[in-house]
């Protein structure tokens, strides 16, 4: 029998799952029949396919085998980008990460769930894959992915990690380069809560329909068809917004003008320009790699096998 390690840190989003090199919708389609379409996988009787469609915000991402699922879906695509042998068993290691407020909570339930003793079979593109997890090792999120650009913030004493993603905005305060876990939250403040304010308004002041890219098109400075007096409203709307965020930190107590500010997700590179310009924060950083979480575990992961 061959045997194959496989290292594959995963950041398991609730809009998007991403490895080091991959990122796929999470979302997946149940079917009893072998799709017709796509690169499905088969697994204990079902076939899946990805979807477009993200399955509904989780905070426990274990009440279902969803996203196990995903996680096959990962790994598999991981053994063909490295062109992996499906002659081997893949002795799976897998790196990966929960948001700073629920870590202390679920990680072990986190990690527990993709524990799996019995070797595990299946199908991907019609290709049968035999793989063994034989180790979980799960992170803070944010603190990892502020550990890819580790040289930039090693002088601080004190970093704030900001994470402003669609459904919340996380942050975790890391001191001397370890993640102080008594000072994390997570707010019910991503971008979501700004696009729907503006598809609102703009619908009852101007009867005209946003949709999301519409709206991130205006924020960027794109070219759109729109009526200037349309952008305007979209423009002060989230020059509000972005001050609505930095008043909530604030009023936690957090100091963005000492330090570092680590601004992480596809919120914060969005909103980029508006919080470089704002008056509240002093040094700051933005990571814009949207890998960058997974490539955090893969790190991390790396320091904790040299520890041993």
């Amino acid at each position: 029998m061959m045997y194959q390690k496989l290292v594959v840190p995963i950041d398991h989003g609730n809009r998007n799952m991403k490895t080091e090199d991959a990122i796929f919708t999470s979302g997946l389609v149940e079917s009893e029949c072998e799709p017709a379409l796509g690169d499905s996988l088969y697994y204990a009787g079902h076939y899946y396919s990805l979807s477009g469609q993200r399955i509904p915000y989780m905070r426990d991402k274990t009440a279902d085998e969803r996203f196990f699922i995903l996680t096959l879906f990962a790994i598999a695509m991981e053994a063909d980008r490295r062109r992996i042998s499906n002659d081997a068993v893949l002795q799976v290691e897998l790196p990966v990460g929960l948001p700073p407020r629920h870590f202390g909570a679920l990680y072990q339930k986190f990690g527990d769930y993709f524990r799996r003793a019995e070797e595990i079979q299946f199908w991907y593109k019609k290709i049968p894959y035999r793989i063994r997890i034989e180790e979980v090792a799960v992170f803070p999120q944010d603190y990892a992915a502020a550990m890819t650009v580790y040289t930039k913030i090693s002088g601080f004493s004190k970093v704030l990690t900001v994470d402003i993603g669609g459904f919340t905005l996380d942050y975790l305060l890391i001191r001397e380069s370890r993640p102080d876990l008594s000072v994390c939250e997570s707010l019910e403040m991503g971008v979501i809560t700004l696009y729907n304010r503006i598809i609102s308004r703009i619908s009852s002041e101007y009867d005209v329909l946003l949709e999301e890219t519409d709206i991130d098109s205006i924020i960027r400075e794109k070219r759109t068809d729109y009526e200037e007096r349309i952008k305007k409203t979209v423009l002060e709307m989230t020059d509000t917004y972005v001050n609505d965020v930095l008043g909530a930190l604030r009023e936690r107590g957090l100091d963005l003008k000492t330090g570092c500010v680590v601004f992480i997700g596809g919120g914060a590179s969005l909103l980029k320009r508006f919080l470089e310009a704002s008056d509240r924060i002093g040094r700051s950083i933005f990571v814009e790699d949207i890998y960058a979480n997974a490539k955090g575990y893969g790190l991390l992961y790396q320091i904790q096998k040299r520890g041993r």
